[in-house]
């Protein structure tokens, strides 16, 4: 996932800015520290991956809070870029990030890409893993180095399909991932199913859930586990994401227990485009309607405690997960379909509720609550975010 070509950023900058403009919402906002992204309270992440920083303004104007990683980077010029465009990083830790100027932009640190996969050698042929071990002590080197900011690991497919042929000799070991965990106080992992190559993965957009789940497993819920989304072609030339499947990955994973998100945006075939989701308008403007709503839940988001009030849901081979969080005015249920066929569900919840009503976010609809349960059908990986008025004192 780490190969980028140069290719000059300025017209796909161009091309986006023609139809996002840098007056949009996303722009006038307050502009958080670096530490804000990954502890802030109003912040949820979401970043995108291996991009010229001179597209930093474009990504900020769809929502995007971050850059993770930097092409045969950090540079000054890159640096000096993201800077400018006010775009947190997660870089190398090179002696040049770590000069002082640099602190008001490197929100964190970089391992290098998938070391779980299958390595190139020097005579171009793929040997083994890095190993665990080695992982490991890199990562107490960079700590003494930097006790402060957080390092980023992203981990390969292997996390969610054992078959993963591109592990090698480690394909089928699971138990590896145990200890690769523990090389990273922020744990990633891609898979695209999407467009994936392999026709048992294609389609399956329950990898991406059961990828988050086994890393939150392996850390045992005690580090941020961050979820890599496909926004282009990546290598399929015949398909395309929408911005619905998009919007499944993103919630999925969010419901599944990732507390970040990052784009992957790259074009392989039929030719290579860098930042193929700015070429794209419509799919632009869906991303940017989910990073929305993300920031808009945020603070429900980022609470690490679950809502008060029991919740359970009912539906054909448990098919059907959800994630609760209450404030004081509202209990929020994000439902998600793990099914790749059409399904109901039946919510309960605990407790005498006086709403007879729960609003259905993004969909404009309402679904009857009765008895203190509805029910709601499912698409094929559906999402549904569901907002249900509480009675409490101050609420309107």
């Amino acid at each position: 996932m780490s190969f980028r070509p140069r290719i000059a950023c300025f017209p796909a900058l161009f091309f986006f800015l023609l139809f996002f403009p840098l007056s949009s919402s996303f722009s006038q906002q307050h502009v958080p520290a670096p530490a804000d992204i990954v502890a802030g309270r109003d912040i949820f992440p979401i970043g995108v991956w291996l991009q010229d920083p001179g597209n930093a303004m474009a990504y900020k104007a769809l929502g995007i809070n971050f850059y993770a990683g930097l092409w045969k980077g950090p540079t000054e010029k890159q640096l000096t870029q993201l800077q400018a465009a006010k775009m947190p990083v997660f870089a190398a830790q090179n002696a040049l990030a770590m000069k002082p100027r640099y602190e008001d932009i490197i929100v964190g640190w970089m391992m290098p890409d998938e070391p779980d996969n299958a390595q190139l050698t020097e005579d171009g042929s793929l040997g083994p893993p890095v190993l665990p071990g080695t992982l490991i002590q890199q990562y107490h080197r960079m700590k003494e180095t930097d006790p402060v900011r957080p390092i980023l690991l992203n981990l390969g497919q292997g996390v969610a399909w054992d078959q993963w042929y591109g592990r090698g000799t480690r394909t089928n070991h699971p138990e590896d991932y145990e200890l690769y965990v523990k090389a990273a106080d922020i744990v990633s992992f891609d898979i695209y199913p999407i467009t994936h190559r392999d026709s048992g993965i294609r389609g399956r957009l329950d990898y991406v859930a059961r990828g988050v789940d086994r890393l939150v497993n392996w850390t045992g819920g005690s580090k941020p586990v961050w979820s890599i989304i496909e926004t282009s072609r990546v290598s399929n030339a015949e398909i395309m994401p929408t911005g619905e499947q998009i919007r499944s990955l993103v919630w999925l994973s969010i419901i599944h227990g990732a507390r970040g998100i990052i784009y992957f945006v790259h074009q392989f075939t039929p030719y290579f485009v860098e930042a193929s989701l700015l070429q794209n308008n419509a799919l632009s403007q869906e991303v940017a309607e989910i990073n929305a709503r993300l920031q808009s839940l945020a603070p429900i988001l980022n609470k690490k405690s679950t809502a008060r009030i029991n919740i359970n849901v009912t539906a054909p081979y448990d098919s059907v997960s959800i994630l609760a969080r209450q404030e004081s005015c509202h209990l929020y249920i994000f439902a998600g379909s793990t099914s790749k066929f059409a399904t109901e569900a039946q919510i309960t919840i605990g407790g005498k509720m006086t709403a007879t009503y729960v609003d259905v976010l993004d969909e404009s609809r309402r679904v009857a609550l009765q008895e203190d349960q509805f029910q709601d059908t499912f698409a094929p990986y559906a999402v549904h975010l569901y907002r249900i008025p509480l009675t409490e004192e101050n609420c309107t």
